[in-house]
């Protein structure tokens, strides 16, 4: 067990740190942070040969590059790829018999609450693309187990950006359990002997004439928008740009003020607003730095569903006067074949540098890119390749195979020219590539870091930056060279100044309480905080219930936007009688602090209606929740409740036994048009079943609301010949 590969300097000095702590490493791309990685894993296999290792990255393409990097590195030979592609019975066979493992986050969080695999046997997890660990991404939730019950627990995180943000920083090393941060630049003396000469060049090109009318004209209809907000008072009288995250901001809080019930006409008003603004940001957005053909999909998708969409944003923007010139406008370009400067400007480049090269050409929306490929490979001895990631609705998309297809004919020298959504940004192990084109700047440290990274990995290279003149195009890359800046002194405050407070954690304890949680729960944070709560949760496929607590009792859970929608497709009411009809104490849980009124379209009486047939004719207690950890807490303290009994909960796979009452109103329910209420009045009328089923059409109709009709039907079902 021995590494094949002579140690850099500044590797061993990472990797030092990080024997005794566990550590952030933050590698600029190329510079062997798997490697490094690679390092501390035989290490810890050597001090604990009985354990395993656990490589983590976001997607099954770099987990595959990872896997070979690893058997290529070392004499390990065991060494698997664990992914959602992989049946979960082999995966555990696998967890069996090897010692490293590389791993997607979903399929381990997966393995972890279904008890394939035992994370206490893991020596050391290597989180690569470390800044995703914020939020609800599953590293958080999966670092938080394994501190709790790893008997040797380390922990070594890997990007080559954690983002310009200092609190963003902080719950990274917060969620990982850092303690301390190993951080290299360019500049460092240790690394400058490795790093290749990497030329940058900005291109400028002036924004067409044609395209300035048709700016002036989106422009004009922005100003409209804003004014409206401020006539609303939802920003600021002397505000004269509002940014795109201050109008989603602005739109959470209205939503969150409506939600609490402050349902005043302006709030309706601006919520609308701040749709069209962001509408028409994004049109700009298209025109400036992508072009005609782009801008004009957008508009047309827009204008041409206002008569069947219920978006008033749409409906109000197709009324717009400046934004009906724009559009018009837009068509006709399309028809003259106007290209954006850039792409002009692109295929000039192409022309000059394709032969004996590899380039990657970066483009952030899937309808420019393949707009790319389809012009670049007009050019001869070009051979463009889309990559982009999965299948989205109505889109563009690559199965992850054909994602590592693509790579490899890239690698090969199949296809000269990548034009790569954010998908090639990430992690992508290509050495030769020559030259790395920016189609547009993006305000993103992490991204332009990325994309910067993925040249001048073991020769020079060259980085080309395409972007319009007095566009936000200029405005991202300044944003983005602003945010590195300040990204590189947090982390040196942090190294030298900051004291990082390492998370202490209860130790792992034996679960007691035990829930049943059906699959299709598998990704909710309900089942996260249930585990965290030390609640032992065993995965089975349910066909009634989302938990189930013991013999008797059964939860269905509904978000208060999965409630409304059910009682639209009416599959509510199915799922509670199945409900009734299995357990003896079953349980809505009704999740969320949103305004059920507001939800959708419905009407309010119908929502209420919905809710007194479930309290009163299911006599089903419906348990409101404000959030995810709140719903967890309760099930915890309703199976807590149920622990005394000290028995195992058996899932229920047939009805509950019937009172001779039930089964007499379930006979007559089968009736034609026999609800649980005729049926009732039925036998309180007859007496007994036998008598219902004697009686004349006459006599039936005697009781209430059974009609002529009802009567009929009934008798035919029971004196018509059965045909066989």
């Amino acid at each position: 067990m021995e590494i094949k590969y002579t140690p850099r300097l500044y590797q061993e000095s990472i990797f030092n740190t990080c024997r005794k702590s566990n550590c952030l490493v933050i590698l600029p791309t190329g510079l062997g942070k798997t490697k490094t990685a690679i390092l501390l894993s035989i290490h810890r296999l050597k001090t604990h040969p009985k354990s395993k290792i656990l490589f983590l990255t976001p997607t099954k393409p770099l987990a595959n590059q990872i896997a070979k990097e690893f058997l290529s590195s070392t004499t390990v030979k065991e060494v698997e790829i664990l992914t959602g592609s992989i049946p979960p019975k082999k995966r555990t066979e696998l967890w069996q018999k090897s010692k490293i493992f590389i791993s997607t986050p979903q399929g381990l969080t997966n393995d972890i609450m279904n008890k394939k695999i035992n994370i206490k046997e893991v020596s050391c997890i290597i989180f690569d693309e470390a800044h995703r660990a914020i939020g609800d991404y599953d590293y958080v939730w999966i670092a938080k187990q394994y501190m709790q019950q790893a008997a040797h627990p380390k922990i070594m995180a890997l990007t080559a950006s954690p983002g310009s943000d200092n609190k963003k920083i902080k719950e990274i090393c917060d969620n990982l359990f850092i303690d301390e941060i190993e951080s290299r630049t360019p500049e460092d003396e240790d690394v400058i002997s490795y790093i290749q000469e990497l030329k940058v060049e900005w291109i400028k090109v002036d924004l067409p004439k044609e395209f300035e009318k048709i700016q002036s004209y989106l422009k004009s209809c922005y100003k409209s928008k804003i004014q409206n907000l401020k006539k609303l008072g939802l920003i600021g009288s002397k505000q004269i740009f509002a940014s795109k995250t201050q109008i989603i901001t602005l739109q959470k809080t209205i939503q969150s003020k409506l939600a609490h019930g402050q349902r005043e006409p302006r709030f309706w008003h601006g919520i609308s607003m701040a749709a069209q603004t962001l509408k028409v940001q994004h049109a700009l957005e298209m025109l400036e730095t992508q072009g005609i053909d782009s801008l004009n999909k957008y508009l047309k998708t827009i204008f041409t569903t206002t008569k069947i969409t219920k978006i008033k944003a749409n409906k109000k923007l197709a009324e717009d006067s400046d934004f009906k010139a724009a559009y018009n406008l837009s068509n006709s370009l399309l028809e003259k074949n106007i290209q954006h400067p850039k792409l002009i400007k692109l295929i000039e480049i192409i022309k000059k540098e394709i032969k004996n090269k590899k380039i990657i050409i970066f483009n952030q929306y899937r309808d420019s890119a393949s707009l790319l490929e389809k012009e670049l490979n007009k050019i001869p001895e070009a051979n463009a390749k889309l990559f982009v990631g999965q299948l989205k609705k109505g889109g563009t998309g690559l199965t992850q195979k054909k994602q590592i297809e693509i790579i490899q004919d890239f690698e090969k020298g199949n296809h000269n020219i990548l034009i790569s959504t954010s998908i090639g940004e990430e992690g992508l192990d290509i050495p030769q590539v020559d030259m790395v084109i920016f189609y547009e700047p993006i305000p993103s440290a992490i991204r332009s870091i990325q994309r910067r990274g993925r040249t001048a990995r073991l020769k020079k290279g060259k980085v080309i930056i395409l972007m319009t003149k007095d566009t936000r195009d200029e405005a991202y890359h300044w944003t983005a060279f602003n945010k590195e800046k300040r990204m590189h002194k947090i982390l040196k405050d942090l190294k030298n100044k900051i004291k990082l407070e390492q998370k202490t954690l209860p130790s792992y304890e034996k679960k007691e309480t035990q829930v049943l949680a059906d699959f299709r729960e598998k990704n909710s944070n309900v089942l996260k905080q249930l585990l965290d709560n030390k609640v032992d949760v065993t995965l089975k496929s349910l066909n009634i219930a989302d938990y189930i607590i013991s013999n008797k009792i059964a939860i269905e859970r509904k978000k208060v936007q999965d409630f409304v929608d059910s009682l639209v497709d009416k599959r509510i009411l199915t799922q509670l009688k199945e409900l009734k009809e299995n357990f003896e104490i079953p349980i809505l849980i009704l999740e969320g602090t949103e305004d059920i009124y507001s939800i959708r379209s419905v009407h309010a009486n119908s929502i209420r209606g919905l809710l007194s047939t479930i309290a009163l004719d299911f006599k089903i207690p419906i348990i409101p929740t404000r959030n995810s950890y709140d719903t967890a807490l309760l099930i915890r303290t309703m199976a807590e409740q149920q622990t005394k009994t000290k028995k195992d909960i058996a899932i229920r796979l047939e009805k509950k036994p019937l009172g001779l009452k039930q089964q007499q109103e379930f006979i007559i329910e089968s009736l034609p048009s026999i609800g649980p209420t005729l049926a009732k009045s039925l036998l309180k009328k007859f007496g007994s079943i036998s008598n219902i089923l004697n009686a004349s059409e006459e006599e039936l109709i005697k009781v209430e609301k059974v009609g002529k009709k009802i009567a009929q039907d009934i008798k035919k079902v029971l004196n018509e010949k059965y045909p066989f």
